[in-house]
């Protein structure tokens, strides 16, 4: 038992001692053992042989070396901030610098292949549509929404014939109505040079601009009044009208949300093209096939086929987020459709679910109308400009517009021909005038 106790005692006295090395430092500033990062279990757990105040000591170096890293760290951080927003200055100055370069050459390469040859001034509101006849005589067209509608020279700018057969502004008395004209084009005269009006093309031009239409230039050709037919069948504006291929049929579209077939011989509705939820907007035909394309403000366009007698489909395109303003047939299969959402896009017949290709623009677009042979949209647009843009999507031009020249508002319609040694682009507009364009074509391609 002796011997037992003696044991125990002895055992006691070494734990007492090892538990007397193992004592921990324990700091009671606690913001300062915030600062060295240190856990409070690792300070007061661990077994070390140094004296208390040599470890209290290294602990505070710590803590300093700890701080100094900190600054440091933060020093480099804030000078790399700032070589960040330099470099990102540099770079934003050498971007707009070099951007305002490669502008000017734009610019002047578009001057010097878009030319404003003549303006067709006239109509007394705004012009709403303009066409380029198919057949001799070639002449150019406009519809106004001042219930009127104009032949005009295309050389001479003067005007042919005016229509005064409706009694509603494009189309509003719900009829359109087909007439015949007989015109003698007048002998040209010299073009005028007018491509040394100088001017930025971003001037901006207020109402007092417009053209002078104190007279009446329409007054003094011959007026016809009376249609040689009229298509009724429409409970709202007709909106557009095309002639089907072989000229026998023409087709409609109203803001009723439908578009009407007719046989022009008889005036005969053949079909009422029915589907869209909203007013129709455009209607357009295929140049060599029995197809039809009509667009809408329910922002699709659809794509109706009367090759065979028996079966007429119908295909609808989504693929805008707004109005679609037009759709037009081009070349092979495809077809380019215009929006308000600010994009044209062309599609493939074969492949509807989405588009070959996509342009984004800063303004709603108007109707367009693409040069078939050279493959070239034109773009109206809302904000006054006409741009030129290749099928894949590459812009080729902007046709000038300043304080003397181009459209001073927007900018409706516009319309090739391709083969006339003059004007080969027509635009018009709600500054109530149409303007027509000489565009070289070559230099264009040449430089994109």
């Amino acid at each position: 038992m002796p011997t037992e106790s003696a044991s125990c005692s002895t055992s006691r006295q070494a734990k007492q001692k090892r538990k007397s090395h193992s004592l921990s430092i324990r700091r009671t500033n606690s913001s300062e053992q915030e600062r060295t990062g240190l856990p409070r279990d690792m300070l007061e757990g661990q077994d070390s042989k140094l004296p208390s105040s040599v470890r209290s000591t290294l602990l505070e170096l710590f803590g300093q070396i700890e701080r100094e890293f900190e600054n440091l760290y933060i020093e480099n951080l804030e000078s790399s901030h700032s070589t960040s927003q330099l470099s990102q200055k540099l770079k934003t100055t050498y971007k707009a610098s070099t951007s305002k370069i490669v502008s000017s050459f734009k610019t002047t390469t578009s001057r010097a292949a878009c030319q404003l040859v003549k303006e067709y001034i006239g109509h007394r509101d705004g012009i709403w549509d303009v066409s380029v006849a198919r057949t001799q005589p070639v002449v150019l067209g406009t519809a106004s929404a001042d219930h009127t509608a104009l032949l005009w020279s295309i050389e001479t700018g003067k005007c042919l014939v005016k229509y005064a057969g409706h009694v509603g502004s494009a189309s509003g008395d719900q009829t359109a109505h087909i007439w015949r004209y007989a015109v003698q084009l007048p002998t040209p005269q010299p073009v005028a040079d007018t491509s040394q009006i100088s001017g930025e093309d971003e001037v901006e031009c207020s109402d007092k601009d417009e053209p002078d239409l104190d007279g009446d230039v329409s007054s003094d050709c011959p007026t016809i009044r009376v249609p040689l037919t009229s298509l009724k069948s429409h409970q709202g504006v007709v909106i557009a009208a095309d002639w089907l291929v072989g000229g026998k049929q023409a087709v409609t579209a109203s803001w009723d949300r439908t578009a009407n077939l007719y046989d022009v011989e008889t005036s005969e509705l053949v079909h009422s093209l029915t589907g869209h939820d909203q007013e129709l907007t455009h209607c357009c035909t295929h140049p060599t096939q029995r197809l039809v394309v009509t667009s809408s403000r329910d922002t699709t366009f659809r794509l109706w086929d009367f090759r065979d007698p028996s079966i007429h489909s119908v295909n609808v395109f989504q693929g805008h987020t707004d109005t679609v303003t037009s759709a037009v047939f081009t070349v092979g299969d495809n077809v380019v459709s215009g929006s308000d959402d600010r994009t044209v896009k062309v599609w493939d017949l074969k492949n509807m679910r989405s588009p070959i290709a996509t342009i984004r623009t800063d303004s709603a677009i108007n109707r367009i109308n693409v040069c078939v042979g050279q493959k070239i949209i034109a773009l109206p647009h809302d904000n006054r400009q006409v741009r030129l843009f290749d099928m894949s999507g590459v812009r080729l031009a902007r046709l000038p517009r300043s304080s003397r020249q181009g459209h001073r508002r927007m900018v409706c319609c516009s319309a090739w021909s391709e083969d006339h040694p003059v004007c080969n682009l027509f635009t018009c507009g709600f500054d109530r005038q149409a303007i027509g364009w000489n565009i070289n074509i070559p230099a264009l391609l040449q430089e994109k």
